[in-house]
């Protein structure tokens, strides 16, 4: 009989939050910017994934014959320095900007996270050591930071993730930390501490998933600034490299022909603009879909 109760709580408890997960999605969809968000979102993606199939040239092909020529019809969006089709090199160029995005920000979770949770209910020492290490990553500027780590470790997409992985580390271990300590005076929490769990299963289990709405909201906007702040490194150098496809680097190809040939930074600029506009408006619907305020 037991086991009969114990089974049916599990799944009234799966269906609740089967329906929470309804409801902050119905109410994402009666907002009509995040669903144009979302919509721009996907395309990019299938368009990073599905690459080859639907850039009309390849990233690095060369037409000798057409260096520098403006938006025509064999080339929408024109060609580059080096004769090679601009929207073929925005198409590819998606990819390492959504990877790196996405990477970078799922990194820094998986680390900050933790560290935030241990932060906010371990308490005293556990707490002063993090939270001082936080300030003293917090204390360098993310961009002056990112560029010190990826000097050191070289230049390349995977050491561009993990400089400004680092860089992101601090802010989520400090809204993990925030949570967890408005959560922590609980009645439930304070429940499952008379009921004598082990602290570490109070964080996987009653105080981690309480958490998760204030980190992805904060993650759709790290993601944002990941980006550009990845385009940023590879501005300078010290992110993708050619021959490889990546809008920072294309806009430091086409800064030396700002004046000539203005059409080389029109396409990476308005990418960038474009999917860091749809993340951070899609953040502030995230945001108001799981307010419990908004609920009807």
């Amino acid at each position: 009989m037991s086991n009969i109760m114990i089974k049916n709580e599990v799944s009234q408890e799966k269906i609740k939050k089967r329906s929470q997960a309804g409801m902050v999605f119905k109410r994402l969809l009666k907002d009509p910017v995040s669903v144009v968000c979302m919509v721009v979102l996907l395309l990019m993606i299938l368009s990073a994934v599905f690459a080859p199939l639907i850039a009309p040239y390849d990233y690095a092909a060369q037409d000798l014959l057409s260096i520098r020529k403006g938006p025509s019809a064999e080339h929408w969006l024109g060609t580059d320095e080096l004769g090679r089709d601009i929207l073929s090199r925005l198409i590819y160029g998606a990819r390492n900007s959504l990877i790196i995005g996405a990477v970078t920000t799922i990194v820094s979770m998986l680390i900050g996270v933790p560290l935030g949770l241990i932060s906010g209910y371990a308490g005293k020492t556990a707490d002063a050591v993090i939270m001082r290490a936080c300030d003293i990553v917090q204390a360098i500027p993310d961009m002056l930071l990112a560029i010190s780590i990826s000097a050191a470790l070289g230049i390349g997409i995977r050491n561009c993730i993990i400089a400004m992985a680092i860089c992101r580390i601090p802010a989520f271990a400090r809204m993990a930390r925030a949570s967890a300590l408005s959560i922590a005076g609980m009645e439930y929490v304070e429940a499952a501490k008379a009921m004598d769990l082990k602290k570490g299963s109070i964080l996987a289990k009653h105080i981690f998933p309480n958490t998760l709405s204030p980190l992805i909201v904060q993650g759709t906007m790290m993601a944002a600034n990941s980006i550009i702040q990845s385009a940023g490194l590879s501005f300078m150098g010290l992110g993708v490299q050619p021959p490889q496809a990546e809008w920072g680097a294309m806009l430091a190809t086409g800064r030396q022909y700002i004046r000539s040939y203005p059409h080389m930074l029109f396409g990476p600029l308005v990418a960038i603009l474009i999917l860091v506009l749809s993340l951070n408006l899609l953040g502030d619907g995230l945001r108001d879909a799981l307010d419990p305020k908004m609920k009807k």
